[in-house]
């Protein structure tokens, strides 16, 4: 499947913004102002958007409307974007290919607790490419990879999740989405830009008006902690994996002799 990819979200208002530190010592700081929700657009489908069953049990529990996306605080997804981006941008020789396009959970060497160095060093390879979703309940888990041949310069992002849990999503349980590098690449841009953009209104209305009422929030922090984080997508993308090319290739052929990893369905 191809298609346009978007990392989008909307922040709570800032006044619905709720403090940490609970009621004897309430507080606020630059994560906390991220609250909100988030969904991931690709290929004309909604990951991070929860299935109609679940948004109408949830309707049912909480006695009114409840928000369609992922509800937490919106800096994670940025973070998590972030943390993947170099290795996802390191190209995948043709000869690792199958093995990265694998999906190695229930594999026979998965679980094992004396793994060779070089299958070690092919299941780190493997999963620095995956998207770390665990402040969410059975949230799809993602992967992506580059290619770089005469067929052009392309991300590949696989998804799937628990199909039957209690937590269900509205996109197909599996799927898979190439895309031009370039389009990743704007996309993770977008997210950043839009992110920070947010952020500094919000940072500058408190610095107008002052903490609420009763909350701790040091604004010099604040300010500070997002000068500092504009500077966090040209750090990732600056920054080079050190891949022991050789012990991947050694491990990745372990992985597929011992048996069967295969990709999720093709949505």
């Amino acid at each position: 499947m191809s298609g346009r990819l978007r990392f989008r979200f909307e922040l709570r208002a800032l006044a619905d913004v709720g403090p940490w530190g609970g009621e004897r010592n309430p507080d606020l700081h630059w994560f906390a102002l991220t609250q909100g929700c988030y969904w991931i657009e690709l290929g004309g489908q909604e990951l991070l958007r929860y299935s109609e069953r679940t948004l109408r049990r949830w309707r049912d529990e909480a006695g009114g409307d409840v928000r369609p996306y992922a509800d937490y605080f919106v800096v994670r997804i940025w973070e998590d974007v972030l943390e993947i981006l170099a290795d996802v941008l390191e190209p995948v020789p043709p000869d690792l290919v199958t093995f990265v396009s694998s999906d190695l959970a229930g594999h026979p060497l998965w679980d094992e607790d004396d793994l060779t160095h070089e299958a070690e060093a092919a299941s780190d390879w493997h999963g620095r490419r995956s998207m770390y979703m665990g402040p969410l309940v059975n949230a799809p888990q993602m992967r992506w990879w580059r290619t770089v041949d005469d067929d052009g310069d392309r991300i590949t992002v696989s998804w799937s999740h628990e199909p039957g849990h209690r937590i269900e999503f509205a996109a197909s349980p599996a799927g898979r989405l190439v895309l031009p590098t370039g389009d990743y690449l704007a996309a993770v841009a977008e997210l950043d830009g839009a992110l920070l953009a947010a952020m500094e209104q919000r940072v500058a209305a408190l610095e107008a008006s002052g903490p609420p009422s009763g909350v701790e929030l040091d604004l010099e922090h604040l300010r500070h902690e997002h000068r500092d984080r504009a500077a966090w997508l040209e750090r990732a993308r600056a920054r080079t994996p050190a891949t022991d090319w050789p012990a991947v290739r050694a491990g990745a052929r372990e992985f597929l002799a011992a048996g069967p990893a295969l990709p999720p369905a093709e949505a």
